[in-house]
């Protein structure tokens, strides 16, 4: 009987024991089971996030390419408004040889025709002459007699470089364009300023959207306009105090070879004097003669073309004063500037008679050189340093 009790309580026991463990796999496994649930969520939220970071690197891309997209369209609408100024200036011409062509009635004389043709031709550049003279402001009569005297302001910067004051603005602050290839202009409130302190410190840093090439940039009105690094002949006009491009031309002929030989890094050279912005540039065409051009700073439009006699072999840089350009050439190693070749737009200077105007006590080069026409002074950049010319001017004859 004893017996029977324990094998009772044996079975008892044993079946407890696998009934326990039989509840244990199955939790083991309902906890498998949810750790394999998580791992795929775990696994679902980890492609999410990824998706997400393609998305964002997609976007991104993406922005790139529209901005990439319209800088090239604005490069475009600066093409095409160059395209349709030469276009009117071709049909404008076209015009003008239909309406002499119907003018003419007798032309079984050939040599009438022609004697005609030449009087048309003489009455045509009179006439455009006299438009030029009214448009440039006659009363523009000085020219430069020679070079007074020289002062080194400051030597602080690199062998390349420029630096000016604002001829169309009433305050005194100076603005210094250091190197060939820069995107940083440093304004200082007056020349006291900039020569007594550290120019990298104390200068206000103003930031282009676009780095210069060369150093023939020019500010006016408030405005800096200047060579697009990178562009053939892109010239930008840029907003100084709202730090912004108000808008860009192309110069038809420009930025193939360097303006001048000496200043190899400047392929447009612009320029302020009495009547406003200039362009000065060198041609293939031309045989390396130097091109001056009449710009509208306010529509950015070409106005006038001339082609001059001065050649860019040899030259260092150039200026305008009173409606002509003073070339200045040097030695390539460096040596005594000198001014030798002059033309002036409107004939009223008689080239031939100028004598050659040199540099006063200075040995060395100009990486660029300015007329200030408000102070009447050279404002020029020579190895490093910062110089102002006084001028001699007299009437033109």
């Amino acid at each position: 009987m004893v017996v029977l009790q324990l094998r009772f309580l044996l079975v008892l026991f044993f079946t407890s024991i696998m009934g326990a463990a039989q509840y244990v796999m199955q939790d083991a496994a309902l906890i498998n089971y949810i750790d394999q649930r998580i791992l795929s969520v775990e696994k679902r939220l980890e492609k999410c996030n990824q998706d997400i970071l393609d998305y964002v690197e997609e976007f991104r891309d993406f922005s790139k390419m529209v901005q990439s997209r319209l800088a090239g369209l604005n490069n475009y609408k600066a093409e095409v408004k160059s395209e349709v100024e030469n276009l009117l200036r071709r049909i404008e011409r076209a015009q003008r040889d239909i309406d002499y062509l119907g003018s003419v009635t007798n032309s079984n004389i050939c040599i009438e025709v022609h004697e005609d043709l030449v009087k048309q031709q003489l009455l045509e550049e009179a006439e455009e002459k006299k438009k030029l003279k009214l448009t440039l402001n006659a009363s523009c009569d000085h020219m430069l007699a020679g070079i007074k005297s020289l002062k080194i302001v400051k030597k602080a910067g690199d062998k390349h470089g420029s630096w000016m004051k604002d001829p169309g603005k009433k305050h005194a602050k100076i603005y210094v364009l250091n190197g060939s290839v820069n995107n940083v202009i440093l304004e200082f409130a007056n020349i006291m300023t900039f020569m007594e302190s550290n120019h990298t410190l104390k200068g206000h840093r103003v930031t282009l959207p676009f780095p210069w090439e060369g150093t023939g940039h020019i500010i006016y009105q408030g405005f800096l306009f200047y060579h697009r690094y990178g562009s053939l002949n892109e010239i930008i006009k840029f907003n100084i105090q709202k730090k912004n491009t108000t808008d860009r031309m192309l110069l038809p002929g420009a930025g193939r070879i360097p303006a001048y030989q000496l200043s190899p890094s400047t392929k447009i050279d612009l320029a302020i004097d009495e009547q406003g912005l200039w362009a000065i540039h060198a041609e293939p065409e031309t045989g390396g003669n130097i091109v001056i051009t009449k710009i509208n700073h306010i529509t950015m439009a070409v106005e006038h073309t001339w082609d001059t006699s001065c050649n860019s072999k040899d030259a260092e840089a150039a200026f305008m004063v009173c409606n002509t350009l003073y070339v200045v050439y040097n030695l390539p190693s460096g040596g005594t500037s000198r001014i030798q070749c002059v033309y002036d737009i409107l004939d009223a200077v008689n080239t031939y008679e100028i004598p050659v105007l040199h540099f006063p006590r200075r040995q060395g080069s100009h990486s660029t050189i300015h007329y200030n026409p408000k102070e009447k002074q050279l404002f020029a950049w020579g190895d490093g340093s910062q110089i102002i010319y006084k001028l001699h001017t007299k009437q033109k004859v």
